[in-house]
């Protein structure tokens, strides 16, 4: 425990029994908040890229589109067709109703090194109304790159991991089924030259932009492969002097991603997700000393009907009014002193003090700042 507040963590708030509680992330004492270069770092260049394309799900039962309100459904097949050496008038494509065809994008990602003949697995969405896409079937479909090219094919039989049934203007359903997914679904056609090979250096792009960790890098990789081996360019980049031979230089970088490197205290940041109400801070946030008044208004609207009836004989109708009722109601404030905090958990115990709703915490956090009394940036998702 004596390496404990060496540690940079990240904490959660969450409100328990309308307290908020700081929970620490998957790291343990003793650690050191060392990481591997390949988990700060990615190698500039290998990357993996995204493609996808237009294509027909056969095979339905009765559960495609409705082809007279989706004619890209029709279009596809047309096109389909005249591939086979088939050909569809104008007249017959007007006539068709297939409820057994659905028009759906697929998706998928090609990795780095990839080469012809490996397998990737592909999501097959619904682009029209379709109900379902249980039971279907893709048929050949090319994926094209950002560049219009076709780098794999897909086809192949879908796997919908749900379930739905309806009757007499009833409806269940289990999950999503106008999706839908296809392991080894494709086949890489062509692959994407990187340029991991090219000129004596390589470039370490950081996840995140940080000088600190930038120069520990650069450090860490002097360390152990000789001085000037390693200069960090900027905040986000390490350029890195590696053997021209394609076995040494992979063998050069496996070595390299191992290598540890001391983590760097994150800038104090609080991330605020307005539509949730969610709080996450991290350890480097501090609390100057200040005073609060928080108090809470609601305003309650009730409608009760009132029916008036008429007197016997007297022709009258019935009418039914609503009668509404307007509460409202303030509690009373009451002026709250915090006092300064230098450690994430004398920030958490001020603010459990206050007794606030998440909501209401994201307003006195904004207030607290703009006094100049928080000692962090706000950032709103």
């Amino acid at each position: 425990m004596t390496h404990w507040n060496h540690l940079a963590n990240t904490f959660r708030l969450r409100r328990l029994g309308g307290l908020f509680v700081a929970v620490a992330l998957a790291m343990a004492p003793g650690v050191h908040g060392a990481q591997r270069i390949k988990e700060v770092a990615a190698i500039e260049g290998v990357r993996s890229n995204q493609l996808t394309g237009f294509g027909l799900v056969i095979g339905l039962d009765g559960t495609g589109d409705q082809t007279t309100q989706m004619p890209y459904t029709t279009q596809g097949l047309k096109n389909y067709m005249e591939q086979l050496g088939l050909t569809l008038t104008a007249a017959s494509l007007t006539q068709l109703q297939m409820k057994n065809v659905a028009a759906v994008l697929v998706t998928t990602q090609l990795p780095a090194f990839a080469r012809p003949g490996q397998m990737l697995d592909i999501n097959v969405s619904s682009l029209g109304n379709a109900k379902s896409l249980k039971g279907g079937t893709l048929i050949a479909t090319p994926l094209k790159g950002a560049d219009g090219e076709v780098y794999a094919m897909a086809q192949g039989n879908l796997i919908v991991a749900g379930a739905g049934a309806s009757a007499g203007g009833s409806k269940v359903q289990v999950n999503h089924l106008s999706a839908g997914r296809i392991p080894d679904g494709a086949q890489v056609e062509r692959a994407v030259p990187t340029s991991l090979q090219e000129g004596a250096t390589i470039n370490l792009s950081l996840n995140a932009s940080d000088f600190q960790t930038a120069r520990k890098v650069a450090k860490a990789v002097n360390n152990r492969f000789g001085a000037g081996v390693a200069q960090a360019l900027d905040g986000r980049t390490v350029q890195v002097k590696a053997p021209t031979n394609p076995n040494d230089r992979v063998s050069f970088i496996a070595d390299m991603e191992e290598l540890p490197v001391d983590s760097s205290v994150a800038a104090a940041k609080i991330i605020i997700n307005s539509r949730t109400g969610s709080i996450v801070m991290n350890q480097a946030v501090t609390l100057g000393a200040c005073a609060i008044a928080h108090g809470n208004l609601s305003v309650s609207v009730s409608s009760s009907p009132v029916i008036s009836q008429p007197n016997a004989l007297s022709n009258g109708q019935t009418v039914v009014g609503e009668k509404a009722n307007i509460e409202i109601k303030q509690e009373a404030g009451k002026l709250i002193q915090l006092p300064q905090a230098a450690q994430l958990t004398d920030v958490v115990k001020a603010l459990n003090s206050l007794g606030a709703t998440p909501q209401d915490l994201l307003a006195i956090l904004q207030a607290i700042k703009s006094a100049g009394a928080l000692n962090a940036e706000l950032e709103v998702i």
